[in-house]
């Protein structure tokens, strides 16, 4: 565990030695808000929901969102418990890292930022390319930022990334198994 403890820790300094750049701080900042609370994911959500022919996608953000919540920060984030890299920091170098944004107060695996972010923009990239390829850089972007203020290790990042890509896999395919038999059904 020590040793990836260590290339977490390499990369997370390496980031904020030499790809913090004071010009991008609010820029990242900013990105990074949009996957406070999962607060942009649901929106979209809602937004599609609204109208029939985007519902069904709405639908499945909704669940991968739905998933994310509950397996990653409900269950998997208590259940590891990993103390955040600013906490690693003081304990293991006694350096102090001053943050740029609001310290987050939940553990740090995996991360909940990337994990909702993924499942959404994965849900909606299984239905359209077009909206789903620019959802996804954007959930890229919100992952990365998470690594550029020193919130999350790189593993926190990938998990949360593979977690993310998981449920919004498996909320599409949920959603259209209940549809197929939902017109079956309506069928007959």
């Amino acid at each position: 565990m020590n040793v990836i403890y260590s290339i977490d820790f390499a990369i997370n300094n390496f980031i904020e030695s030499h790809l913090r750049v004071g010009l991008l701080n609010p820029i990242m900042e900013f990105i990074s808000f949009l996957g406070d609370s999962g607060w942009f994911w649901i929106a979209l959500a809602l937004a599609l929901l609204i109208f029939r022919k985007t519902r069904k996608i709405g639908l499945t953000i909704g669940i991968a969102l739905l998933f994310s919540l509950i397996f990653t920060n409900l269950i998997i984030k208590p259940l590891v418990d990993r103390p955040r890299p600013w906490v690693y920091a003081y304990e293991h170098f006694g350096r102090e890292i001053t943050l740029l944004i609001r310290k987050p107060s939940d553990a740090s695996f995996p991360s909940g930022h990337t994990s909702v972010s993924f499942a959404g923009a994965t849900a909606l990239f299984m239905y359209t390319k077009k909206w789903g390829i620019p959802a996804l850089v954007l959930a890229s972007l919100i992952a990365y930022s998470r690594l550029y203020f020193f919130v999350h290790y790189p593993t926190d990042v990938l998990f949360g990334l593979l977690l993310g890509v998981l449920y919004g896999v498996c909320a599409y395919f949920i959603v259209n198994a209940v549809s197929k038999k939902i017109k079956a059904r309506n069928s007959l």
